[in-house]
């Protein structure tokens, strides 16, 4: 699978030498972590070489503890956020392969003997190895052995605060979308097909496109957001409530988007929602016509 004509998308081990590596997770792909991956690209460019992240397919969480966490991007949304810095080649690895080798063993049966790589590159608390063993003091102690620099990017703030796939999901899960935001480097983003939903907002002069949060990502919230929507390459405003729909007695949580300015029917068809901040947590009205006049007032707030 290629991203924007260059990025390779690769599953197995392969030899592939003489790279600029950048390793972690990258959850998110948030501030902190494209100074990793951009510090990669930079080293290639500088050395007309190819750059390549080693990542894997599922958090390792999803193997130490059998559940997997709830993620900040689909992996669709990683891999591609991965690409746009530039990055050559994306190795997804399978974890449960590379679980019980030690830090040694890691370093060189692995990105030694099929990278042979001329830089590293990782965030300041990167470890890896069995019992996490492997560190950055760990790393840059084989760089005279392995002949590769390496380098251990800093903790990157916002506001003061360490940027952190942790941090922003305890913001996102809050409902704090602008603080999140500004960590992650662009908008929190959901991809969705516009399924039928009750079809009461047409009734009330606010039509709905209806979609299914994605089960994998960190939940937000029940409430009321102010979001942009991408459809057939245009961007729209619009405000989106999550949530259980308690005025109509609405059944399971569903992601309904008014889109402003808008008039089409797009059953079936796929939109990206980019979550701005906030408005309102969701709430039960005593009527339909209580709800329409709180959607007009929310909507007076985004424009």
């Amino acid at each position: 699978m290629l991203y924007n004509l260059f990025m390779q998308i690769i599953h197995e081990l392969s030899e592939n030498p003489n790279l600029s590596l950048a390793l972690g997770y990258f959850d998110g792909v948030h501030l902190g972590h494209q100074a990793v991956i951009k510090k990669a690209v930079e080293f290639a460019k500088q050395k007309n070489i190819k750059s390549a992240v080693i990542t894997f397919k599922d958090h390792p969480c999803c193997y130490f503890r059998g559940v997997c966490p709830k993620y900040i991007l689909t992996r669709e949304y990683r891999e591609k956020f991965i690409a746009d810095l530039g990055i050559d080649y994306l190795y997804e690895l399978d974890f449960e392969k590379l679980a019980n080798l030690s830090a040694e063993e890691y370093l060189k049966d692995i990105l030694i003997k099929y990278f042979r790589p001329q830089a590293i590159s990782t965030g300041f608390n990167h470890y890896f190895g069995h019992n996490k063993t492997g560190n950055v003091e760990f790393l840059k102690s084989g760089t005279a052995t392995f002949g590769y620099e390496f380098t251990a990017i800093p903790p990157q703030k916002y506001a003061g605060e360490v940027i952190s796939s942790t941090k922003i999901r305890n913001l996102l899960s809050y409902g704090n979308i602008e603080l999140a935001n500004n960590m992650l480097g662009r908008n929190f983003i959901i991809k969705g097909v516009v399924i039928k939903g009750q079809q009461i907002g047409r009734t009330i002069g606010f039509r709905t496109a209806n979609l299914v949060y994605p089960p994998e990502l960190i939940d937000l919230p029940f409430g009321v957001y102010s979001v942009i929507v991408n459809y057939n390459s245009k961007q729209y405003k619009g405000i989106a409530n999550f949530g259980v729909r308690p005025t109509v007695n609405g059944s399971g949580a569903l992601l309904e988007v008014h889109i402003l300015d808008f008039d089409k029917d797009i059953y079936g068809e796929t939109l990206e929602v980019e979550f701005r901040k906030m408005i309102r947590r969701e709430q039960k009205f005593e009527s339909l016509d209580t709800l329409k006049q709180q959607i007009k007032s929310d909507i007076k707030s985004i424009i």
